[in-house]
């Protein structure tokens, strides 16, 4: 094998996997946060769900690739482990794919599929017949990469050594590792299949050493959804767990099967003579197979990984600021498919707390201000420093997803959910204010009226009200953006009432000037809680320009 020979390997093996990059872009793109509904509605149902990781994985080749996406949406808690075990299996399917339009030769238009896909980019002017474009280049850039490997690997035919290593595959335990090793090692079972169909093709490999290494490529091709769960949720890893476990039992089923039982020489007799279509038919066997054995233990899957990763009670950080839903593997950003479903639903989610600590400190600062004390002052100190370092870490989150988003209205709602952000913590502050007001209540000894009291709750109440409606309030709902309109409103003809009744208590005398100037401030902040809150129901209804 000459040196050209084997830079002609990398660079066949370079366009493979970026052409399943760009088939994994171009989905992302055309379906971005729609990925969400989709699977919500598809993965109830086991069958639907095999069908559905079976057809994704079809569309982008790449297991490898559905099975990080789905490690996302679990580990962002938008998929259930449950949910996830038919994803997986579909997905084992999908793969094998790749094979078989390997084994049908459609290489010779290739080149036409990769012409065809960058017309489609440079001229259409849709964004989403370019997206279908990026997805049709992709797939002839990976056959022209088939290709080029195909061409390489046939000087080593001549190669007595390495067909002499090809030989000693036949060991069933050898041939597994190596399936398992060169598959990790570049990160695709579909590339590493393809690869061993060219070398079969090239008379270098046999089928009865080819199965081995086959079985291999399909545990190796775990790795990637390993690597992608360092750093996630425990559900998160519990998929990578059911990911191996269906590959492991698969291989274990199929390799004493291939030694005991015709089963290699009943495959090579579909298609005499066809080695890559009989790698290919092999492959699709085995998924198909083991899906069928193990689809009606898909539950005891789920269960037999918790109990290989259990809960425990005291890894939990009580106390400690942190991102709940947010987990490095979001933040890598890699491009994978369903990203911007999973970004979305982490932000949500996060926010969501954000929401509920904003809420509570209102609640607190008014019971405190009542009071006229400053023992809720440190409780409440406290979570505004954590809304405060809520509102930096999404803010950053969301601006580096902001950076590599490609689907223009996700684009868009991630930056109404950065000013979602921003008017949350504004709430903490005001709230912050509020409660802060009870140093000076109590170093002053001032005591509010009845009427004052009164006043207090009624604030306290409506404030309540429209930070509840938030917390319920869905994507484009725009009755509880009316609704907060309404209140919000309400809030600002409070607030006038209020400081006309303030001034008549002035003018009789019946209010210190320390408690006016305090009741004055106050009313301000309640005023500007009001505000934020229409911000931040107006994003998230219709996307209106905000006060």
């Amino acid at each position: 094998m000459k040196i050209t020979d084997f830079f002609s390997l990398l660079g066949g093996l370079a366009l493979f996997l970026y052409g399943m990059q760009m088939m994994s872009n171009g989905l992302e793109a055309a379906a971005g946060n729609r990925m969400k509904q989709i699977l919500e509605k598809l993965t109830a149902n086991r069958f639907l769900g095999v069908l559905v990781g079976a057809g994704i994985t079809a569309v982008i080749q790449s297991s490898s690739a559905t099975t990080v996406m789905v490690v996302g949406f679990v580990n962002s808690g938008m998929m259930t482990l449950r949910q996830a075990v038919w994803i997986i299996m579909g997905a084992n399917i999908g793969t094998t794919i790749t094979g078989q339009l390997i084994a049908l030769d459609i290489g010779e238009i290739a080149p036409l599929l990769a012409f065809a896909g960058v017309a489609l980019i440079m001229f259409a002017k849709k964004k989403k017949v370019h997206h279908i474009g990026l997805i049709v280049a992709g797939l002839g850039v990976l056959f022209i990469g088939m290709g080029m490997m195909s061409s390489s690997m046939m000087p080593l035919r001549e190669s007595e050594s390495f067909i002499s290593l090809m030989t000693k595959f036949s060991n069933p335990v050898l041939g597994i590792l190596a399936g398992m090793i060169f598959t990790a090692i570049i990160q695709s079972s579909s590339a590493s299949v393809g690869i061993l169909q060219a070398l079969a093709a090239s008379g270098l490999i046999g089928l009865d050493s080819a199965v081995f290494v086959l079985f291999g490529q399909n545990i190796g091709t775990c790795i990637t959804a390993v690597i992608a769960s360092i750093g996630t949720t425990k559900n998160a890893k519990r998929t990578t767990i059911i990911h191996l476990l269906f590959n492991v039992i698969g291989t274990t089923i199929f390799t004493i099967i291939c030694v005991f039982l015709p089963l290699t020489s009943w495959v090579e007799s579909f298609t005499p003579g066809n080695a890559p279509a009989q790698i290919a038919n092999m492959h699709t066997l085995f998924n198909i197979v083991t899906t069928l054995l193990l689809l009606p233990f898909g539950n005891q899957l789920a269960a037999l990984a918790t109990k290989i990763l259990p809960e425990k009670q005291e890894e939990e950080a009580v106390g400690v600021m942190h991102l709940e839903f947010i987990h490095p593997m979001e933040q890598k950003r890699d491009t994978q498919i369903g990203t911007s479903a999973i970004a979305v639903t982490s932000i949500t989610n996060e926010l969501n707390r954000m929401l509920d600590m904003a809420k509570l400190n209102v609640r607190k600062s008014f019971e405190a201000v009542r009071s006229g004390s400053t023992f809720l002052l440190e409780e409440v100190r406290e979570r505004e420093d954590y809304i405060d370092y809520l509102n930096k870490e999404i803010s950053k989150y969301i601006s580096k997803v902001l950076i590599t988003e490609s689907n223009p209205s996700d684009s868009q709602y991630m930056s109404a959910l950065f000013k979602v952000c921003g008017n949350l913590e504004r709430i903490g502050d005001h709230a912050m204010n509020i409660c802060e007001y009870t140093k000076m209540i109590e170093k002053q000894g001032i005591t509010f009226s009845k009427e004052v009291q009164v006043e207090l709750d009624e604030m306290q109440e409506i404030c309540q009200e429209a930070l509840d409606t938030l917390s319920k309030m869905k994507l484009n709902d725009r009755q509880a953006m009316d609704y907060i309109e309404k209140i919000e409103q309400n809030i600002d003809d409070m607030t006038e009432d209020y400081r006309r009744r303030q001034l008549e208590r002035m003018q009789r005398g019946t209010c210190s000037e320390e408690g006016c100037i305090i009741y004055s401030e106050l009313l301000t902040d309640f005023e500007r809680i009001g505000d934020h809150i229409l911000n931040i129901g107006q994003e998230m209804g219709l996307g209106k320009v905000s006060k």
